[in-house]
């Protein structure tokens, strides 16, 4: 068996998770924002979906990584590299959506509370997605 496609196939995998995990938290705390303002009567923020979505790229950054890693196992790479390099990849990719997640809930409250700010809450998601852009493009130059 090659233990190397395990870590192509976690690449995308575990960016994955995180994606899930950092948009399940944006989305909730969007909800729980509109319905503060609806029960205010105050306009809700449709803005708001930015936060929500912005950990999703980092499924893209897996898919990416992925089908580079897959390439590179057809090419003979050594599967101790692929496996490193696709979960510890994946994995970091993860924790970067997970947290922009994290940052896009309490940039959602903050948003729908004040209406004042868009611009550096959204600064703050990309600072945090900045991290599985390195992760990405330095494993990318490393294979």
């Amino acid at each position: 068996m090659n233990w190397g496609l395990i870590g192509v196939g976690s690449a995308l995998a575990l960016a994955a998770v995180g994606s899930a995990l950092g948009a399940g938290s944006a989305g909730m705390a969007a909800v729980g924002a509109w319905k503060k303002c609806f029960a205010q009567n105050k306009p809700a923020p449709f803005l708001l979906v930015a936060f929500v979505g912005a950990p999703l790229t980092q499924t893209i950054y897996g898919f990416i990584l992925m089908n580079a890693l897959g390439e590179a196992a057809a090419g003979g790479i050594d599967p101790g590299m692929l496996l490193g390099a696709g979960v510890l990849g994946g994995i970091a990719m993860g924790f970067s959506a997970w947290f922009q997640g994290k940052c896009g809930a309490v940039a959602s409250d903050a948003l729908a509370e004040t209406g004042k700010g868009f611009g550096n809450y959204i600064m703050v998601l990309g600072l945090v997605e900045t991290v599985a852009l390195f992760v990405m493009v330095f494993l990318l130059g490393m294979v």
